[in-house]
């Protein structure tokens, strides 16, 4: 078919969704979220409810991830959601990076206050308040000190799923909520060479869990000094490019020498007898995980989920006649759901769901095209009699003429292939996330003057700019910093494995020493 004629049917084709990508990305990205039933708003600023669908993404993640941990030899554990407030007062530089965004529980009572509602009761007012877990550092410390006595005893590898609260000005789901969903590791080692071990272990761990399961490219960096978490040594990220060009931290993995071990009092002896402060590491992943998938697969028909996480695989739609029909229809359909169930695909057992809710196949097929089921299937009663089956793939949605891209196949066939054809979604999700990031990365730049170029108003969707970076400190890096936030740009982080540098780092006029990434950011 020529380009003019597919572009012209690409213009007349409706979509599921009321806005698009192009039109409005923050809008759509909204839509998405509602129209797949994802989440909600909880009466509660900057707090969501996670509705089934998101939450079993959610699960998957979990349980993908969680494996990873555990085969690295970390345990879980669990520590209290109220912590001290004295325990933050021991880490100065800790407390002040999180001050702005703690909740502060102060009072253990409510009572009556005449006029039919509640207030805190004066009687009740505890003698320390409490802080709502923002992360677990000073807790987890105060524990390790406690269970870390002698050389023995490390390296100590805990991990926790958990919530944690930051009061956060501006909220969007997922991305940015005042309560979200993660994990977040925690562990004490002998010496410096184990610790940083450990953190690129974890950083190492991220980068294959969004590659492999989310199908979302990312780069794995050391984030430059100010935007190194609170009172850490280093700190480093996985950074992915969403759909309009901007970038999504989407895990961090931080190496804390001997600052939180100091503060905490986390020491060991040594097989000399002397007493020595661990180095500690942290690192984290949360519900952030799922605004990114959204970002990098959605289309303008909802959601597409990559199989390794999708809570679905395949969704089995009968085409109810409500007569008697129906009874050999879902009899066909349930041999062909446990046929599916009973194949591996990604290496685990086929998950297939058989939706026998009562509507229309039509309305139901879009409800899972929203969600971005990978595979539907829509059985009608001729199929069931002549052993036939019609698939739509979610990344192939649509034929050349515009028309939904069904295609009839006998039952053992497609039984046969499921699991081939789950995997190439796995594979064509990464490789089209991958070859829209490459193509958005721009070298070149080598001034100032022509980043602000580069990031104008009117590129909606720039993309990241790859440069030159002296690695300033203090005051010199304070200067870089304003010149980007007055662009409202950000430095995202210096890619591991990188070739040398060459060239002059455009901010200080200094030789360039390492590659160093600049975007947009959420």
């Amino acid at each position: 078919m020529p380009d003019g004629a597919r572009t012209a049917i690409r213009r007349a084709m409706k979509h599921a969704l009321s806005v698009t990508r192009s039109e409005n990305f923050a809008a759509w990205y909204q839509d998405v979220i509602a129209e797949a039933e994802m989440a909600e708003e909880s009466g509660v600023r900057g707090c969501m409810v996670i509705k089934p669908w998101g939450y079993g993404i959610w699960e998957r993640i979990q349980k993908l991830m969680d494996a990873r941990i555990k085969a690295a030899g970390v345990e879980n554990c669990y520590f209290p959601l109220f912590i001290p407030l004295s325990y933050f007062a021991k880490e100065a530089e800790h407390v002040d990076g999180f001050a702005k965004e703690m909740a502060v529980v102060t009072h253990h009572r409510l009572i009556g206050d005449g006029k039919g509602g509640l207030v805190p009761d004066p009687e009740a007012k505890l003698e320390e308040p409490l802080i709502v877990r923002p992360t677990s550092e000073t807790v987890i410390g105060q524990a390790m000190a406690r269970w870390v006595q002698s050389w023995r005893d490390l390296p100590l590898l805990t991990n926790q799923w958990a919530n944690v609260v930051r009061w956060e000005m501006r909220t969007r789901m997922f991305l940015r909520t005042s309560e979200f969903l993660w994990q977040e590791g925690h562990t004490a080692h002998a010496d410096r060479d184990d610790a940083m071990a450990e953190t690129l272990r974890a950083l190492e761990m991220y980068r294959q869990h969004a590659e492999d399961d989310l199908a979302m490219p990312v780069i794995a960096g050391e984030k430059p000094e100010n935007e190194r978490f609170p009172g850490a040594v280093a700190t480093y990220s996985i950074e992915a490019m969403m759909q309009d060009g901007k970038a999504l931290q989407a895990g961090t993995s931080h190496y804390l020498g001997t600052g939180f071990a100091e503060a905490a009092g986390i020491r060991y002896q040594n097989k000399e007898g002397q007493q020595q402060l661990c180095h500690t590491t942290s690192w984290g992943v949360s519900t952030r995980l799922i605004g990114g998938v959204i970002m990098t697969h959605g289309d303008d028909d909802g959601l597409r989920v990559p199989p390794r996480i999708a809570p679905h695989q395949i969704v089995i739609l009968p085409m109810l006649r409500e007569d008697d029909g129906d009874e050999a229809l879902l009899a066909y359909c349930e041999e062909l759901r446990k046929a599916l169930a009973s194949q591996s695909a990604l290496g685990e057992p086929i998950r297939v769901l058989l939706d026998k809710r009562a509507g229309k196949a039509t309305q139901k097929r879009w409800g899972w095209v929203k969600k971005g089921v990978p595979i539907v299937l829509e059985i009608g009663g001729r199929d069931a009699a002549g052993g036939q089956v019609s698939a739509v793939r979610r990344d192939r949605l649509y034929r050349e003429d515009g028309k939904v891209n069904f295609i009839g196949q006998s039952k053992e066939e497609f039984v046969a292939k499921a699991a081939a054809e789950l995997e190439d979604i796995q594979h064509v999700l990464f490789a089209e996330a991958a070859a829209r990031r490459d193509a958005q990365i721009h070298r070149g730049i080598t001034d100032l003057a022509g980043l602000e170029r580069f990031f104008a108003e009117d590129q909606k969707y720039p993309g990241w700019v790859e440069m030159g970076w002296s690695r300033p400190t203090g005051a010199a890096l304070e200067e870089v910093v304003a010149k980007l936030k007055a662009l409202k740009l950000t430095m995202r982080n210096t890619p591991l494995g990188a070739p040398p540098a060459s060239g002059t780092c455009p901010f200080t006029g200094q030789p360039a020493v390492e590659t160093i990434y600049v975007a947009r950011a959420y």
